[in-house]
């Protein structure tokens, strides 16, 4: 009898102990990378066009207000990102989620190759995909694009490259 019970308290820890990674937990996960390579899609596509109003729209109201200079901001990237797109692949990505009296943001980080015809680049994104808290802060937060050969000067920590609008450096 004594064998049993502790037979079934193992059991049942262990499943208790594995049920995160069942169900809900993996859909939020492929979830969310189909979210941000969606993004990744709708952002290279403006380029592409070189539809400076999309590429606005794709910000949230917060960004563009915290940005010192947006619209230059879009000139630097037009100018900057030359060339068709050959491929494209997405090298990491990461999320955080904040939950306030029921309502959700979260916040998406990913880091994509794009290689052009041209050149190589590196694609640096925040993109809050969802947030309830606060719905001005929902889009594009930041947008950081470098040449592949300028990574290791120029992308560091995600929590230093976090800024409002497009990345432009200083000249």
């Amino acid at each position: 009898m004594v064998k049993k019970v502790v037979l079934m308290v193992f059991v049942v820890s262990a499943f208790v102990l594995t049920s995160c990674s069942f169900g809900g937990g993996r859909m939020l996960v492929s979830s969310e990378d189909k979210k941000a390579d969606a993004r990744m899609e709708q952002i290279l596509s403006a380029i592409k066009d070189q539809d400076r109003k999309t590429i606005k729209e794709l910000f949230s109201k917060q960004a563009v207000n915290e940005s010192n200079d947006f619209d230059s901001g879009i000139d630097y990237l037009l100018s900057f990102f030359q060339g068709n797109v050959k491929s494209w692949e997405r090298d990491k990505w990461s999320s955080g989620e904040s939950i306030e009296h029921g309502k959700k943001s979260v916040m998406l980080r990913s880091w994509y190759t794009v290689e052009t015809d041209i050149d190589k680049y590196m694609f640096f994104i925040i993109d809050y995909a969802e947030d309830t808290i606060n719905s001005d802060n929902a889009g594009l937060y930041t947008l950081r694009v470098i040449k592949a050969e300028d990574k290791d000067t120029q992308f560091t920590y995600w929590q230093d490259m976090e800024l409002a609008g497009i990345y432009k450096p200083k000249e």
